[in-house]
């Protein structure tokens, strides 16, 4: 099998240049680049405008936290009946920030460095597209006895909305590779996550009469320690295979006060609620909401005043391998077989499409370019070795599943 890595470099190239960023036009487009390259490799192509309204009426809506008015979704299967193998990758991104922060100025153009691609997208996750691209190059002259499919979906970074329309549209498949960024190991479960909505209230003052007023960064200073006891008390002892602190709560936006000799009257925050593996959201939104009252409660202020929690945004669930399925053996000979080192079966405390296929009984993990640390950053870059490294892995378990 040929691994081409000037066609992986002419693809990163083409699908980073289109600015994919969640609910924009690009996210439409890139769907369109995909369709069209996966057509191109001789694969058949189902590419359909998601029914937004449908899927928004559904029970399991994943949620969104940007607006859309248009989405397609993008699978191509390599032949008749159902895959041995999906392999799955999403092509939205988060935006980059300011442009003069990167070196060189342009997040949206690929540029080469020191044995690693740097740009928006280049390892969460187009990095791993890409190699999920050339690995189903490597083996398109080669026949299959069961085919393999390519799931290229929108809407991750904001509650999974592509996976959702995808399996909701009845593409399945026996077991599922998606190529998030894992560092070298195989991420076989995934914490859930909530995104949550704190609205505390004081009393508004001007700054110099700051005692006869009552600040709502107070109240939120109050709520804040809580929200610390909580965490400590959730990730006090976390199952294997599961490291240290996989559930934590960040808060990511704090907007308080409008004017600065004024006491501010409201605050809001909004963050991150990590879920446990069998935790409801129910049940996971119920602990973080006694967390808040209780902490209310024992303050005079908040007592009067209670703070208001809302949830809003996407809903990530846990998932997870069943323990000791075959799957990730499996994941590891193919490893093994493009010669790279060993990996691990871990856990992440991060949610990704993986809870959505395990809940639709399709054994899945993750494996793929790239470290989850350069993901969402300033100058996000991947190394271009582990890029190649990943098709070939991808080819050698197309091949072991398939042939």
């Amino acid at each position: 099998m040929d691994i081409d890595v000037d066609l992986i470099r002419r693809d990163l190239a083409q699908i980073v240049n289109i600015p994919s960023i969640g609910g924009s036009d690009a996210e439409i487009a890139v769907q369109r680049w995909c369709a069209a390259t996966l057509t191109g490799l001789g694969l058949d192509v189902d590419q359909w405008r998601i029914d937004l309204d449908e899927l928004r009426a559904d029970a399991d809506y994943t949620g969104e936290e940007v607006e859309r008015e248009e989405a397609w979704g993008c699978v191509g299967v390599s032949g008749v009946g159902v895959p041995a193998l999906i392999l799955n990758g999403h092509v939205d991104v988060v935006p980059p920030g300011d442009p003069e922060s990167w070196t060189g100025g342009d997040p949206w153009h690929v540029r080469e460095a020191d044995g690693r691609w740097y740009g928006r997208g280049v390892c969460d996750m187009k990095g791993g597209v890409v190699a999920l691209i050339a690995a189903a190059r490597a083996v398109r002259e080669i026949p299959l006895s069961r085919p393999f499919a390519v799931h290229a979906v929108i809407g991750e970074e904001d509650g999974g909305l592509g996976t959702f329309a995808t399996l909701r549209r009845g593409h399945t498949g026996d077991a599922c590779v998606i190529a998030e960024p894992t560092a070298g190991q195989i991420v076989a479960a995934n914490a859930g996550s909530l995104t949550f909505r704190l609205e505390v209230q004081g009393r508004a003052t001007h700054g110099s009469m700051r005692t006869t007023g009552h600040s709502a960064i107070s109240g939120f200073e109050i709520l804040h320690r809580a929200l610390a006891e909580l965490e400590d008390v959730r990730n006090a002892a976390p199952p294997a295979p599961f490291g240290a602190a996989p559930w934590p709560i960040s808060v990511g936006i704090i907007r308080a006060g409008d004017w600065a000799s004024t006491v501010p009257d409201q605050l809001v925050a909004e963050g991150r609620y990590g879920v446990m593996p069998g935790e409801s959201f129910a049940d996971a939104e119920a602990a973080f909401e006694r967390a808040i009252a209780n902490a209310a409660a024992a303050d005079p202020w908040l007592a009067h005043n209670p703070p208001l929690v809302t949830w809003p945004g996407g809903r990530f669930a846990a998932g997870r391998l069943p323990a000791d399925h075959p799957f990730g053996a499996e994941v590891v000979a193919a490893v093994s077989a493009a010669g790279e080192p060993t990996p691990a079966l871990v856990g992440a405390p991060y949610g990704s499409d993986l809870r959505q296929y395990a809940a639709a009984g399709i054994p899945t993990v993750q494996y793929g370019p790239g470290d989850i640390s350069s993901a969402h950053a300033i100058d996000e870059y991947v190394r271009i070795d582990s890029v190649v490294a990943c098709a070939k892995v991808y080819a050698e378990l197309i091949l072991a599943r398939c042939r």
